[in-house]
């Protein structure tokens, strides 16, 4: 399951490795409108970042085949920690985008107490664990949401991200160490898109590749084209029903490539150049699927159409939940100050109020 070699010209329709997979062309075809939500959400909210109503975007552009395919590959009782461009978890498990977005927007019903405008979200009662900004901190996490799933006796499998700059970090190697040796059933997901932020891999790492560190503490470990769908699903398929076996972790490296900037924050243009971008462009996830299922005749212009104006109706429902005026009470600014507000901001709270309601009968 090693990636092609990116600098090669892609085929007219690109590589799939279908010979991997017991996918059927229902199958496929399912996966394709799965690839398709978090992409046309994604293209929204970067308008919405242009126009001002959002204030941060972590893109994950080009990188839907890893959050699809995991999930894809995951029992609906299965734990997945995802990482800020894995949106595709969120709409493939079926999460409440109009809440998650509020998330993103500090408005209430968000996934966290008090207004804080954050990525780091989850939802437990879907099986998503919210992570912090250190990456690779989540990865210690995963082995105890792993040994505790063994230890109740319950027969599920945690998946937990990493990013290539994350295992750079101390808590990935004791990660993979601790999972070795207690032989948890988890599987590391190593989304490597060829920087953090604007350090290259090769300035990260001296290793041929990152699935030998799995190697290393003993993890059996694949590699595995990011950018092809059904690889993707085929490889963590197989590494889902090992950990389920009993027959311990599994590491997974994914080779892909980070379209936009890091965020929009990022001028990606001083650290790498267009044509680097462009020959990645090529390896779309989406249009290898859809090319590959239309020369199958699996997929009419009909279905496709189709496909994307379901996906576009459910991103601009997103949307219009977005641009939708919040109701903002100016005393939510004395709210989640403190647990129990002190005599200075009950006082000063209390002078707004005044002030509001000789506003209001004026």
């Amino acid at each position: 399951s090693r990636p092609a070699d990116p600098s090669a010209p892609p085929s007219p329709y690109g590589t799939l490795a279908i010979a991997m997979s017991e996918i059927d062309d229902a199958g496929l075809t399912r996966l394709y409108r799965a690839l398709l939500v978090p992409r046309l959400v994604e293209e929204k909210m970067l308008r919405l970042l242009r126009q001002g109503r959002l204030s941060k975007w972590f893109s994950g552009i080009g990188q839907e085949a890893i959050a699809v395919g995991v999930v894809a590959a995951l029992d609906e009782t299965d734990i997945v920690l995802p990482l800020h461009r894995n949106l595709g978890v969120f709409t493939t498990r079926g999460v409440d985008l109009d809440r998650l977005l509020r998330q993103l927007l500090g408005r209430e019903g968000g996934f966290t107490a008090g207004r804080d405008r954050s990525f780091h979200f989850g939802t437990l009662d879907q099986g998503i664990v919210g992570m912090i900004s250190h990456l690779g901190a989540m990865l210690p996490v995963a082995d105890g949401l792993a040994l505790a799933g063994r230890l109740r006796g319950e027969n599920r499998v945690v998946a937990v991200f990493s990013g290539d700059g994350g295992t750079s970090e101390g808590d990935f190697h004791e990660a993979l160490n601790f999972a070795a040796v207690y032989h948890v059933p988890i599987v590391f997901f190593i989304q490597n898109n060829g920087f953090a932020i604007s350090v290259p891999l090769a300035k990260q790492t001296a290793a041929p590749a990152l699935a030998y560190k799995g190697v290393g503490y003993g993890i059996r470990s694949e590699q595995v084209d990011g950018n092809d769908p059904v690889a993707v699903l085929a490889v963590l398929g197989h590494a889902v029903e090992s950990a389920r076996a009993g027959e311990g972790p599994f590491l997974v490296e994914a080779h892909t490539y980070r379209i936009e900037a890091h965020t929009n924050a990022d001028d990606a243009t001083r650290y790498r150049d267009d044509g680097e971008v462009s020959m990645w462009e090529k390896r779309d996830p989406i249009t290898r699927l859809e090319n590959y299922l239309v020369a199958e005749e699996a997929l009419t212009d009909d279905d496709i159409g189709a496909a994307r104006e379901r996906a576009e109706h459910f991103a601009g429902r997103v949307r219009d939940a977005l641009n939708a005026e919040p109701k903002v009470s100016p005393l939510e600014l004395f709210e989640h100050v403190y647990a129990t507000p002190t005599p200075q901001l009950v006082e000063q709270r209390g002078w707004l109020a005044d002030e509001l309601d000789a506003e209001r009968e004026a």
